[in-house]
């Protein structure tokens, strides 16, 4: 008779394989992540997690809605939410940004944990509450639903700020109307090349390297500077409202706040937000947001550009934007720095239209602040 066997399970597969992996690794992981719904969803998963997930230092928020609200406090919940318009840029003075019920459904599942990782939320919270219990932040990426400054179907509106206690840089590019070649018949494809050959030859006969006189008859120059008034009333805007956040993370050392439309970039780098901390914001008296200071603004402009991709840009124009007192603040930089904000601003076919305007004859216009 045999001796009976016993078959024994190994301990080590019963042993989740996370429990071998350093914290130090968990959070390389976990930056990786950035996304704040999916943090606190990890958050979530055990007592381990939950201890790790507030110390990571990348985080990528998106926004859901921005409300408008009554009186001047960040984190008050408005009564009732409603979307901005889109063609609109007034609403968003008094505006608060909220991501609506990232975290819902999440609760602690220890026993021994000191709560929820983040509360529970009946409506919406705030940037700035969602993330008070983070405590390592160093890099903030935050997502607007769409761009602030309305524009009509066609033109083109981009802009990117750079901020310390008030505007440091600022580029604005522009373009009355994008044109898209696409795949069409050899018979219309003359059609319009003839026509795009009378355009090109047209331009040309306009564009001797001066600015041409129709500019300002026509009200060329004025739609620039409403293009230019409005970024900067929405980069003050998207300024103002990051005070709180600057204030409650002393360990940021870079943020940027752009939309979903990738009409504008506010960024912050290490020095600016050192500034920040210890200086106060010269605000608006008017309104939620910091002060513009007075400034210079050169002005390149093309009738028409052509770009990589079958695309051209009519109208294009180039605004470099910088304050004109030299006690504004550390963005005053040499020659070389603001060249080098201006051509790293934008990407793909916008970096070549930005390389291309360079080249041209710059305008200076005088700007107060306000």
């Amino acid at each position: 008779m045999h001796p009976k066997t016993r078959i024994h399970a190994d301990p080590s597969l019963e042993m989740d394989q996370f429990d071998h992996l350093p914290d130090s690794l968990l959070l390389l992981i976990l930056n990786k992540v950035a996304d704040i719904r999916s943090l606190g969803r990890c958050g979530a998963v055990s007592k381990r997690f939950n201890s790790l997930v507030p110390l990571v230092h990348d985080i990528y928020i998106k926004i859901d809605r921005v409300v408008t609200v009554d009186g001047s406090d960040p984190d008050e919940t408005p009564n009732i939410p409603s979307p901005r318009p889109r063609n609109m840029f007034t609403n968003f003075l008094k505006m608060v940004l909220y991501v609506i019920k990232p975290f819902h459904h999440i609760r602690s599942n220890t026993s021994g944990s000191r709560g929820p990782l983040f509360p529970q939320l009946s409506s919406q919270h705030s940037p700035a509450q969602v993330l008070k219990n983070f405590t390592h932040v160093r890099n903030l990426h935050i997502v607007l639903p769409s761009g602030d400054v309305g524009t009509e179907d066609g033109v083109l509106l981009k802009w990117r700020a750079e901020f310390g206690c008030t505007l440091q840089n600022c580029v604005i590019l522009g373009g009355t109307c994008v044109d898209k070649k696409t795949s069409i018949s050899s018979t219309q494809e003359n059609l319009n090349l003839n026509s795009n050959l009378n355009l090109n030859l047209n331009s040309m006969q306009e564009d001797n390297g001066t600015m041409p006189e129709s500019f300002y008859t026509n009200g060329g120059l004025k739609l620039r500077v409403v293009w230019t008034i409005s970024s900067l009333i929405a980069a003050s805007t998207r300024h103002y409202l990051l005070r709180q956040i600057i204030k409650d993370h002393p360990t940021l050392v870079s943020l940027v706040l752009t939309d979903a439309d990738a009409q504008g970039t506010l960024i912050m780098g290490s020095k600016q937000l050192k500034e920040v901390r210890e200086n106060q914001l010269a605000c608006s008296a008017s309104s939620n947001r910091t002060q513009v200071p007075a400034c210079n603004m050169k002005l390149r402009y093309a009738p028409y550009l052509e770009l990589p991709g079958g695309v051209g840009l009519q109208g294009a124009t180039l605004v470099a934007i910088r304050p004109s007192c030299e006690g504004s603040g550390s963005g005053n930089g040499s020659k070389k720095e603001t060249d080098s904000f201006i051509l790293g601003a934008f990407d793909g076919v916008f970096k070549t239209a930005v390389k291309a305007l360079m080249k041209r004859r710059s305008y200076l216009l005088e700007m107060n602040g306000f």
